[in-house]
């Protein structure tokens, strides 16, 4: 019996509407995973999380393998026993996070030397061991470890993008537990001959799933959108297409329209802890002094329990007086938007009428964009 199998249910244009099957729970496509970096979604509980419909999350293997460590959440029976979430789990393999470090790292085709944000000690992460550590976690999708360059240096970009190719084959090499579907990582900055010739590279070997790194790490969204009109053709049809770390309205549905299904982004989360809800048409700042004495939900389209329950002078409130649950009422809010947006754009494809959709969301949310301040 195969662990992990993607149905291509419809297709419009070169938006898809599939299923990906893995050992716990089906995952209906386009789909927005929530970002657990520590084996929690901030301010929410799993039991909320399935309430809201969220059908894979994602948690991170650097801060997981820092604290509390790799072993011990494999004797405690894996991430889904360790953090009681019975549905799907992808874990990266933290190599974003260790390039992010710059100053703390030294990195060679070997791997990555690098020293942690906690407390300073010098740590390894090489294409064998990152898989070593998300087979002890256990998650059902797992990513080899890449080299995330800055966009716009075409000689680190070079260097990056074959480093990243030979690490790809190293880590297929070495995984051993199959129920886990490996990813590879297409990389390439804003070139795109890179991105071409990456994604040829990563799409020829045999992995379940292509993930499309290193965007959104700097480079417009226009450069964005171009970097997956260049690739969409090469991926292949059979398999899923993950956009790593994207994850704004109108992000998820220029990339659906673009050929994407799955989605993961800590903007949701971190939006709501920072008084913000997103909406189709734009983002709204609940701290600004409009909302004070507005009776509103957040959005009436919404039927999240924030917006069926309280209206926008309370949750601005509860921020004003630094109240925890503003953060639990904003990311509910935050995460029904993208997966209630995911679901819908399922639908239209499904329909046909993938275009009209887009055409529509495109014209709402630039011309009645609430302000951002």
């Amino acid at each position: 019996m195969k662990h992990f199998t993607f149905n291509l249910i419809a297709q419009d244009g070169r938006g898809r509407a599939g299923t990906f099957q893995t050992p716990h729970g089906c995952i209906s496509t386009p789909v927005f995973a929530p970002v657990g970096t520590q084996a929690t979604v901030k301010a929410l509980t799993p039991a909320q999380l399935e309430e809201l419909g969220v059908t894979l999350l994602l948690a991170n293997t650097y801060h997981l393998y820092l604290r509390p460590g790799a072993d011990l959440i494999s004797d405690m029976g894996g991430l889904h026993n360790f953090m009681n979430w019975n549905g799907p789990i992808l874990t990266d393999s933290g190599g974003f996070q260790v390039f992010s470090l710059e100053d703390r790292r030294e990195v060679s085709d070997r791997g990555v030397i690098f020293k942690s944000h906690l407390d300073g000690s010098e740590h390894e992460f090489t294409p064998e061991n990152t898989i070593r550590m998300q087979e002890m976690l256990g998650a059902d999708i797992i990513m080899v470890l890449d080299e995330c360059a800055t966009p716009y240096e075409r000689e680190y970009n070079e260097q990056a993008l074959e480093r990243t190719h030979q690490w790809a084959e190293r880590a297929l090499a070495v995984k051993a537990r199959e129920d886990q579907a490996l990813i590879g990582i297409i990389q390439g900055g804003i070139f795109p001959d890179l991105r071409k010739r990456s994604a040829e590279f990563i799409s020829s070997l045999d992995f379940p799933g292509v993930a499309i790194g290193g965007l959104s790490v700097g480079e417009t969204k226009e450069e964005m959108y171009d970097i997956l009109d260049v690739v969409e053709p090469i991926l292949p049809k059979e398999k899923p297409r993950y956009l790593m770390g994207v994850g704004s309205p109108d992000d998820i549905v220029e990339a659906v329209w673009r050929g994407v299904d799955i989605f993961d982004c800590v903007l949701p989360t971190r939006m709501a802890r920072n008084n913000a809800a997103l909406t189709r048409t734009g983002r709204l700042n609940l701290r600004n002094a409009p909302y004070r004495s507005d009776r509103r939900p957040i959005d009436q389209q919404c039927s999240c329990y924030t917006c069926k329950n309280f209206s926008r002078a309370y949750v601005r409130h509860l921020i004003v007086a630094q109240e925890m649950l503003a953060a639990s009422l904003l990311s509910i809010h935050n995460l029904q938007t993208l997966i209630s947006l995911c679901n819908d754009l399922r639908e239209a494809i499904i329909a046909g009428r993938l275009d009209k959709f887009v055409e529509e969301f495109r014209a709402h949310y630039q011309k009645h964009r609430p302000s951002e301040t």
